[in-house]
Protein backbone atom coordinates (compact mmCIF):
# COMPACT_ATOMS: atom_id res chain seq x y z
CA UNK A 1 0.00 0.00 0.00
CA UNK A 2 1.37 3.19 -0.95
CA UNK A 3 2.10 5.40 2.13
CA UNK A 4 1.86 9.47 2.17
CA UNK A 5 2.32 12.32 4.28
CA UNK A 6 -0.22 14.09 5.51
CA UNK A 7 1.60 17.28 5.08
CA UNK A 8 1.62 16.09 1.46
CA UNK A 9 -1.95 15.88 1.23
CA UNK A 10 -2.62 18.79 3.20
CA UNK A 11 -0.43 20.74 0.41
CA UNK A 12 -2.20 19.30 -2.19
CA UNK A 13 -5.62 20.33 -0.98
CA UNK A 14 -5.00 23.55 -0.35
CA UNK A 15 -2.93 24.04 -4.04
CA UNK A 16 -6.61 22.50 -5.35
CA UNK A 17 -8.87 24.47 -3.22
CA UNK A 18 -7.05 27.88 -3.70
CA UNK A 19 -5.86 27.29 -7.95
CA UNK A 20 -1.79 27.98 -7.69
CA UNK A 21 0.89 27.21 -5.93
CA UNK A 22 1.48 30.48 -4.91
CA UNK A 23 -1.55 31.00 -2.99
CA UNK A 24 -1.79 27.91 -1.58
CA UNK A 25 1.98 28.58 -0.03
CA UNK A 26 0.72 32.07 1.22
CA UNK A 27 -2.24 30.41 3.01
CA UNK A 28 0.04 27.78 4.23
CA UNK A 29 3.09 29.97 5.66
CA UNK A 30 5.72 28.60 3.97
CA UNK A 31 7.59 29.19 0.20
CA UNK A 32 6.28 28.15 -3.00
CA UNK A 33 9.40 25.65 -3.80
CA UNK A 34 8.38 24.16 -0.67
CA UNK A 35 4.78 23.68 -2.04
CA UNK A 36 6.20 22.25 -5.39
CA UNK A 37 8.50 19.75 -3.55
CA UNK A 38 6.01 18.47 -1.33
CA UNK A 39 3.74 18.02 -4.61
CA UNK A 40 6.66 16.30 -6.54
CA UNK A 41 6.95 14.29 -3.54
CA UNK A 42 3.25 12.74 -3.28
CA UNK A 43 3.04 12.68 -7.03
CA UNK A 44 6.17 9.88 -6.89
CA UNK A 45 4.58 8.29 -4.26
CA UNK A 46 1.13 7.99 -5.64
CA UNK A 47 2.69 7.07 -9.26
CA UNK A 48 0.17 9.27 -10.96
CA UNK A 49 0.16 13.04 -11.45
CA UNK A 50 -1.62 15.43 -10.07
CA UNK A 51 -1.25 18.56 -11.66
CA UNK A 52 -0.10 19.37 -14.95
CA UNK A 53 2.05 22.27 -15.63
CA UNK A 54 1.31 25.15 -17.70
CA UNK A 55 3.99 27.83 -17.15
CA UNK A 56 3.51 29.52 -13.66
CA UNK A 57 -0.48 27.92 -13.46
CA UNK A 58 -1.33 24.51 -12.87
CA UNK A 59 -4.21 22.80 -13.36
CA UNK A 60 -5.82 19.17 -12.12
CA UNK A 61 -5.36 16.56 -13.84
CA UNK A 62 -8.27 14.40 -13.85
CA UNK A 63 -6.38 11.84 -11.26
CA UNK A 64 -5.60 15.21 -9.60
CA UNK A 65 -9.91 16.35 -9.60
CA UNK A 66 -10.62 12.56 -8.42
CA UNK A 67 -7.82 12.37 -5.29
CA UNK A 68 -8.42 16.04 -4.49
CA UNK A 69 -12.35 15.24 -4.17
CA UNK A 70 -12.05 12.41 -1.86
CA UNK A 71 -8.99 13.96 0.11
CA UNK A 72 -11.41 17.83 0.75
CA UNK A 73 -14.21 15.23 2.55
CA UNK A 74 -11.32 14.03 5.21
CA UNK A 75 -9.72 17.39 5.69
CA UNK A 76 -13.60 19.19 6.25
CA UNK A 77 -14.25 16.44 8.66
CA UNK A 78 -11.07 17.31 10.80
CA UNK A 79 -12.22 21.01 10.98
CA UNK A 80 -16.18 20.12 11.77
CA UNK A 81 -14.26 18.31 14.63
CA UNK A 82 -11.95 20.69 15.57
CA UNK A 83 -14.95 22.86 15.61
CA UNK A 84 -16.91 20.92 17.74
CA UNK A 85 -13.93 20.65 20.43
CA UNK A 86 -14.26 24.13 20.29
CA UNK A 87 -17.63 24.36 20.85
CA UNK A 88 -17.59 22.07 23.38
CA UNK A 89 -14.51 23.77 25.41
CA UNK A 90 -16.23 27.39 25.50
CA UNK A 91 -19.52 25.83 26.07
CA UNK A 92 -20.61 27.41 29.42
CA UNK A 93 -22.90 24.75 30.66
CA UNK A 94 -21.22 21.99 32.94
CA UNK A 95 -22.88 18.96 33.73
CA UNK A 96 -22.49 17.52 37.87
CA UNK A 97 -24.32 14.00 38.70
CA UNK A 98 -24.55 12.84 41.82
CA UNK A 99 -26.15 10.01 44.07
CA UNK A 100 -29.81 11.16 43.84
CA UNK A 101 -29.84 12.35 47.47
CA UNK A 102 -26.91 14.84 47.79
CA UNK A 103 -28.53 15.97 44.22
CA UNK A 104 -31.55 17.03 46.03
CA UNK A 105 -31.32 17.73 48.87
CA UNK A 106 -27.67 18.81 49.29
CA UNK A 107 -25.97 20.16 46.25
CA UNK A 108 -29.53 20.72 44.53
CA UNK A 109 -30.45 23.64 47.02
CA UNK A 110 -27.00 25.65 47.41
CA UNK A 111 -26.45 25.59 43.45
CA UNK A 112 -28.52 28.82 42.87
CA UNK A 113 -25.77 30.23 45.47
CA UNK A 114 -23.35 29.63 42.64
CA UNK A 115 -25.55 31.17 39.79
CA UNK A 116 -25.58 33.79 41.70
CA UNK A 117 -21.73 34.70 41.66
CA UNK A 118 -21.73 33.38 38.44
CA UNK A 119 -24.64 34.28 36.18
CA UNK A 120 -23.19 33.36 33.16
CA UNK A 121 -22.58 29.69 34.08
CA UNK A 122 -25.00 27.12 33.49
CA UNK A 123 -25.49 24.14 35.99
CA UNK A 124 -27.14 20.82 34.81
CA UNK A 125 -27.50 18.41 37.68
CA UNK A 126 -28.13 14.73 37.24
CA UNK A 127 -29.77 12.24 40.21
CA UNK A 128 -28.33 9.10 39.73
CA UNK A 129 -27.05 6.06 41.46
CA UNK A 130 -24.82 4.56 39.12
CA UNK A 131 -21.08 5.96 38.52
CA UNK A 132 -21.12 7.53 34.78
CA UNK A 133 -17.76 6.92 33.03
CA UNK A 134 -15.87 10.51 33.21
CA UNK A 135 -14.41 11.11 29.76
CA UNK A 136 -16.63 8.79 27.79
CA UNK A 137 -20.46 10.17 29.21
CA UNK A 138 -21.14 14.00 28.91
CA UNK A 139 -20.75 14.07 32.45
CA UNK A 140 -18.32 17.11 33.78
CA UNK A 141 -18.01 16.40 37.33
CA UNK A 142 -19.33 13.71 39.70
CA UNK A 143 -20.13 13.45 43.79
CA UNK A 144 -20.47 9.92 44.67
CA UNK A 145 -19.82 8.07 48.79
CA UNK A 146 -17.22 6.14 49.79
CA UNK A 147 -15.18 3.76 47.79
CA UNK A 148 -16.47 4.30 44.29
CA UNK A 149 -14.44 7.21 44.10
CA UNK A 150 -11.92 4.48 42.51
CA UNK A 151 -13.60 4.14 39.30
CA UNK A 152 -12.38 7.61 38.74
CA UNK A 153 -9.04 9.25 37.86
CA UNK A 154 -9.22 12.56 39.42
CA UNK A 155 -11.03 13.39 42.54
CA UNK A 156 -10.78 14.44 45.95
CA UNK A 157 -12.45 14.23 49.30
CA UNK A 158 -15.19 16.64 50.12
CA UNK A 159 -16.50 16.11 53.89
CA UNK A 160 -17.75 13.05 55.91
CA UNK A 161 -21.39 13.83 57.57
CA UNK A 162 -22.88 12.93 60.58
CA UNK A 163 -26.45 11.75 60.93
CA UNK A 164 -28.80 13.02 64.08
CA UNK A 165 -32.19 11.98 65.38
CA UNK A 166 -34.91 14.07 63.81
CA UNK A 167 -38.89 14.12 63.66
CA UNK A 168 -41.33 16.51 62.89
CA UNK A 169 -43.01 18.62 65.91
CA UNK A 170 -46.19 17.28 65.00
CA UNK A 171 -45.06 13.73 65.75
CA UNK A 172 -44.18 14.84 69.26
CA UNK A 173 -48.51 16.10 69.31
CA UNK A 174 -47.01 18.93 72.28
CA UNK A 175 -45.25 15.85 74.44
CA UNK A 176 -42.04 16.88 75.66
CA UNK A 177 -39.15 13.82 75.95
CA UNK A 178 -36.65 14.17 78.45
CA UNK A 179 -34.22 11.52 77.74
CA UNK A 180 -32.63 10.10 74.36
CA UNK A 181 -34.17 6.82 74.82
CA UNK A 182 -37.65 8.20 74.60
CA UNK A 183 -36.70 8.69 70.93
CA UNK A 184 -37.18 4.77 70.81
CA UNK A 185 -40.56 4.06 71.39
CA UNK A 186 -41.43 6.06 68.40
CA UNK A 187 -41.89 4.71 65.21
CA UNK A 188 -38.15 4.69 63.98
CA UNK A 189 -37.51 4.98 60.27
CA UNK A 190 -34.37 2.92 58.56
CA UNK A 191 -31.57 2.98 55.86
CA UNK A 192 -30.33 0.03 54.14
CA UNK A 193 -27.97 1.49 51.31
CA UNK A 194 -26.48 -0.30 48.55
CA UNK A 195 -24.21 -3.16 49.52
CA UNK A 196 -21.34 -1.45 47.74
CA UNK A 197 -21.18 1.35 50.40
CA UNK A 198 -20.85 0.90 53.97
CA UNK A 199 -24.04 1.14 56.20
CA UNK A 200 -25.35 4.41 57.75
CA UNK A 201 -25.50 4.41 61.56
CA UNK A 202 -28.10 2.20 62.43
CA UNK A 203 -30.81 2.61 65.29
CA UNK A 204 -29.26 0.01 66.99
CA UNK A 205 -25.75 1.76 67.24
CA UNK A 206 -27.58 4.90 68.34
CA UNK A 207 -29.42 3.27 71.14
CA UNK A 208 -25.79 1.76 71.91
CA UNK A 209 -24.14 5.30 72.05
CA UNK A 210 -26.79 6.30 74.33
CA UNK A 211 -26.82 3.10 76.74
CA UNK A 212 -30.31 2.19 75.87
CA UNK A 213 -30.21 -1.32 73.82
CA UNK A 214 -32.72 -2.57 75.80
CA UNK A 215 -35.52 0.28 75.00
CA UNK A 216 -34.30 -0.36 70.96
CA UNK A 217 -37.72 -1.26 68.81
CA UNK A 218 -36.52 -2.40 65.56
CA UNK A 219 -39.06 -0.86 62.44
CA UNK A 220 -39.80 -2.72 59.46
CA UNK A 221 -40.14 0.31 57.61
CA UNK A 222 -36.45 1.12 55.68
CA UNK A 223 -35.56 2.76 52.82
CA UNK A 224 -32.67 2.78 49.91
CA UNK A 225 -32.54 6.72 50.00
CA UNK A 226 -31.62 9.21 52.63
CA UNK A 227 -34.27 11.47 50.90
CA UNK A 228 -36.93 9.39 51.40
CA UNK A 229 -36.47 8.49 55.00
CA UNK A 230 -36.18 12.05 55.64
CA UNK A 231 -39.43 12.91 53.52
CA UNK A 232 -41.11 10.21 56.00
CA UNK A 233 -39.92 12.10 59.06
CA UNK A 234 -40.88 15.48 57.90
CA UNK A 235 -44.90 13.81 56.90
CA UNK A 236 -44.56 12.57 60.96
CA UNK A 237 -43.96 8.77 60.34
CA UNK A 238 -41.35 8.46 62.68
CA UNK A 239 -37.80 9.52 63.67
CA UNK A 240 -35.18 9.21 61.36
CA UNK A 241 -31.22 9.44 61.46
CA UNK A 242 -31.16 12.25 59.17
CA UNK A 243 -27.41 13.61 57.53
CA UNK A 244 -27.06 16.98 59.01
CA UNK A 245 -25.85 18.75 55.32
CA UNK A 246 -29.59 17.12 54.22
CA UNK A 247 -32.14 18.88 56.47
CA UNK A 248 -30.71 22.06 57.04
CA UNK A 249 -33.52 23.91 54.99
CA UNK A 250 -36.28 21.29 57.48
CA UNK A 251 -34.28 22.52 59.99
CA UNK A 252 -34.58 26.17 59.38
CA UNK A 253 -38.60 26.27 58.19
CA UNK A 254 -39.09 24.04 61.53
CA UNK A 255 -40.97 21.12 59.64
CA UNK A 256 -38.27 18.74 61.40
CA UNK A 257 -36.52 19.45 65.12
CA UNK A 258 -33.96 18.06 66.82
CA UNK A 259 -34.81 16.88 70.17
CA UNK A 260 -31.42 15.52 71.41
CA UNK A 261 -28.43 16.68 69.38
CA UNK A 262 -26.41 13.16 69.42
CA UNK A 263 -24.37 12.66 66.88
CA UNK A 264 -22.91 9.63 64.83
CA UNK A 265 -20.43 9.71 61.83
CA UNK A 266 -20.92 8.16 59.41
CA UNK A 267 -18.38 5.70 58.01
CA UNK A 268 -17.53 6.76 54.92
CA UNK A 269 -16.74 9.98 52.71
CA UNK A 270 -17.85 12.03 49.98
CA UNK A 271 -15.99 12.66 47.31
CA UNK A 272 -15.93 14.80 43.95
CA UNK A 273 -14.41 13.40 40.80
CA UNK A 274 -14.45 15.03 37.58
CA UNK A 275 -13.10 14.44 33.78
CA UNK A 276 -9.53 16.66 33.08
CA UNK A 277 -11.01 18.28 29.95
CA UNK A 278 -13.96 19.82 32.36
CA UNK A 279 -11.30 21.65 34.30
CA UNK A 280 -10.51 23.43 30.75
CA UNK A 281 -14.02 24.71 30.11
CA UNK A 282 -15.34 28.40 31.60
CA UNK A 283 -16.25 28.55 35.37
CA UNK A 284 -14.99 24.43 35.27
CA UNK A 285 -12.04 25.48 37.83
CA UNK A 286 -13.89 27.78 39.48
CA UNK A 287 -17.22 25.64 39.82
CA UNK A 288 -14.63 22.91 41.17
CA UNK A 289 -13.31 24.61 44.03
CA UNK A 290 -16.74 26.47 44.82
CA UNK A 291 -17.71 22.68 45.54
CA UNK A 292 -14.40 22.28 47.62
CA UNK A 293 -14.62 24.56 49.78
CA UNK A 294 -18.45 24.28 50.80
CA UNK A 295 -18.20 20.98 51.18
CA UNK A 296 -15.37 21.63 53.50
CA UNK A 297 -17.52 24.02 55.39
CA UNK A 298 -20.11 21.41 55.33
CA UNK A 299 -17.76 18.96 57.26
CA UNK A 300 -17.73 20.70 59.92
CA UNK A 301 -21.34 22.37 60.43
CA UNK A 302 -22.20 18.31 60.00
CA UNK A 303 -19.48 17.50 62.87
CA UNK A 304 -20.60 20.69 65.02
CA UNK A 305 -22.78 19.70 67.86
CA UNK A 306 -25.57 22.38 69.26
Amino acid sequence: MTRTSIKGLQVFEAVGRCGTVTLAARELGVSPGAVSQQMRNLEDNLGVALLERKGRQVEMTTWGRLYHHEISKGFQQLVKATDILERARTENTLTLSALSSVANRWIGTRIFDWQALHPEAKIKINGQENEPKLGQEPVDFRITYGKRFEAHEHYTELYTDWVVPVCSPRLLDGRSLHHPSEILSFPLLSLEWEEDFLPPPSWADWAHHIQADDKLKLSSCQFSLSSSAIGAAVNARGFALAQISMIDDELKAGSLIIPFDIRLKLAESYVLAWDRSALQKPFGLAFQRWIVQMARRQGQMSQQQN
